[in-house]
């Protein structure tokens, strides 16, 4: 006859790694693809230094909000 002894800690915890389901659910499966960052405005590419904030051929504004002074980024623009 076994006795029903509860289950040690070890067991506990294979018992809830097998059992427990990812943070962010099912994995979705999706096509590769790539995005261009490009000006709406002229059809220019965002380039590395330059173009963060607006772009560096027609400055025309990608983001129009008002910055403040943080630890990396400050009020002044930030694109150069």
């Amino acid at each position: 006859m076994k006795e029903d002894k509860p289950m040690s800690f070890i067991e506990r915890m294979k018992q809830t790694a097998l059992t427990q389901k990812s943070y962010g659910g099912e994995a979705e499966i999706h096509a590769a693809g790539a995005q261009q960052a490009a000006c709406p405005n002229c059809g220019a590419s965002r380039t590395k230094n330059d173009g963060l904030t607006h772009c560096a051929y027609c400055g025309h504004a990608f983001i129009e909000t008002t910055l403040t002074n943080g630890r990396y980024i400050n009020k002044e623009d930030n694109s150069r």
